[in-house]
């Protein structure tokens, strides 16, 4: 039997920056994988395969109502970050304390942000964010720069952001994983065809995902070992069931086991919680670490929604992810609870336009070519709220089940409306003679790739899975080191802080 000091489940934004941080310790560290290596191939590029799903999962979750459906959840090494858009951005001082919304009040965290910072500067700079300080109004202090200059806007993001600016906001740039040559930083005719970068893998590794960047960098060291193809399916317990010691997952049909001194879980929120509840024994009938009854409970996914502004004005921009809009992430004149963020994404591709707005669209004799030529897309994120009714379920066969209805949704609608008054002003201000049309949706529960919440961490085992280092407060070396410890979910994407909390831990374990 072969012991290790350390066994990370997972190799997304906790699992593969945990695994970084530990791997120069000389620490025994056995990396398990349910999927594979995302394939270089054509395909990664190819808008039709990947709107298609070719590397999403096949497999299905239930609702709370027994029907299936399909996440959006990819099982790659690197997790879903493989397919993410490389915002980082960081949580607002005001997102660590107890806050008013419109459907309730937002916990406050037991850590502030005065905690995470000196991490986030830290994640920052191990996933190369390129960024502005001190554009946004309402982002949170920093010690530091970001590590490299924020890209700059084309031509057609430029004038927008100068119109928005001209109404009194204060568009910036979104802060971006992403790793370019030295002598090509800020470079527009530099970018390798990074306009499929937001929603694309990404062959060149230019995209800064935790494949790259986290499980690269840990096996460079002989102490890491990485083996994919391996789902877990349960962890388990010594006799004392104070203990964990060994995992066993499933791999080409056949069942193996490994063992270690420290077990990391880092599944994503979903996943994590499953796994725990799939692990149930004789000393956790419910569960691990689930004497609180809170593994699974208070799931978050944002309510995230893709809006398409079509106007006369030409938008040729080929790298669109650019603009993010806060003004209205505490609120608004006429709003006294928070509202959200708005962002750029990548282009919509003219051949997955009619997928991606329905039958309302108006053509007037226009083909899909003209419409994707002329649209500004968005994303906008609208804070929801920790339940314990949403929350994830396993059946007798250890299937997936998701419970989850959206909240505080008249944030997301005043969002969206904000947007929308913005990009009607912005007409008005080109003078084109023609209002601007919008198309576009809210995500539904499939939308997970920002999930959150179902391992809360805190001070009180009654109140909380986790303890302030991540640790499960019913069990002596058992950690969940992915967006499960959120106690919020703010509203911005979860990744920088999964990134930074990961690098917390790990230095806590280290130390230990």
């Amino acid at each position: 039997m072969q012991q290790f000091d350390f066994i990370i489940i997972g190799t997304g934004a906790g699992g593969g920056t945990l695994a970084h941080q530990l791997a120069p310790s000389g620490k025994r560290i056995l990396i398990l994988e349910r999927g594979d290596f995302l394939p270089k191939e054509k395909e990664n590029w190819d808008p039709i395969a990947v709107a298609q799903g070719r590397y999403k999962t096949t497999e299905l979750w239930r609702d709370r109502n027994q029907q299936l459906f399909s996440p959006y959840q990819h099982y790659w090494v690197g997790g879903n970050t493989k397919m993410y858009g490389g915002a980082l951005l960081r949580l607002r001082e005001q997102d660590f304390e107890a806050r008013p919304h419109f459907d309730g009040v937002s916990p406050a965290w037991p850590l502030k942000y005065a905690d995470f910072a000196p991490w986030y500067d830290q994640a920052e700079a191990l996933y190369a964010v390129h960024g502005t300080r001190g554009q946004d109004p309402t982002e949170p202090p920093a010690d530091t720069d970001y590590p490299f200059p924020a890209l700059p806007f084309e031509p057609r993001m430029e004038t927008l952001a100068t119109q928005i600016r001209q109404q009194g906001y204060h568009p910036s740039a979104i802060p971006l994983a992403i790793r370019l040559p030295e002598d090509a930083q800020g470079s527009v005719t530099d970018r390798i065809n990074m306009e499929l970068y937001d929603g694309y893998p990404d062959p060149t590794g230019a995209k800064a995902d935790s494949h790259v960047v986290g499980i690269q960098g840990a096996l460079q060291h002989p102490n890491v070992s990485l083996l994919t193809n391996r789902k877990a399916l349960k962890i388990n317990t010594d006799s004392s069931g104070k203990r964990v010691e060994s995992v066993t997952v499933t791999h080409n049909g056949t069942e193996e086991t490994y063992f270690a001194d420290t077990i990391v879980v880092a599944c994503g929120a979903v996943n994590s919680a499953a796994l725990l509840l799939n692990s149930a024994n004789e000393q956790h009938p419910n569960g691990l670490a689930n004497s609180s009854g809170l593994v699974g409970r208070n799931l978050m996914v944002h309510n995230n929604g893709i809006v398409l502004a079509y106007s006369a004005t030409p938008n040729p921009s080929k790298f669109q992810k650019a603009i993010l809009i806060a003004d209205f992430y505490h609120g608004a004149p006429d709003s006294l609870y928070p509202l959200g963020s708005i962002q750029n994404m990548g282009k919509a591709d003219p051949l997955l336009l009619i997928d991606a707005v329905g039958d309302d669209m108006d053509t007037n004799g226009r083909d899909m070519d003209h419409f994707a030529g002329h649209i500004v897309d968005f994303f906008i994120t609208a804070e929801d709220l920790p339940q314990p009714e949403n929350r994830v379920l396993v059946d007798e066969t250890g299937e997936i089940q998701v419970h989850y209805t959206a909240n505080n949704l008249e944030a997301y609608q005043r969002l969206h409306a904000k947007l929308v008054q913005i990009m009607d002003q912005v007409a008005e201000q080109e003078g084109v003679g023609e209002s601007t049309k919008y198309y576009g949706f809210k995500l539904g529960s499939g939308g997970v790739s920002h999930q959150n919440g179902t391992c809360r961490f805190g001070t009180d085992p009654k109140e909380s899975v986790l303890d302030l280092h991540c640790k499960a407060h019913d069990l002596d070396n058992l950690y969940v080191v992915d967006t499960s410890f959120f106690p919020s979910s703010g509203a911005v994407n979860p990744s920088l802080t999964a990134m930074a909390n990961a690098l917390r831990v790990g230095a806590h374990l280290l130390e230990n």
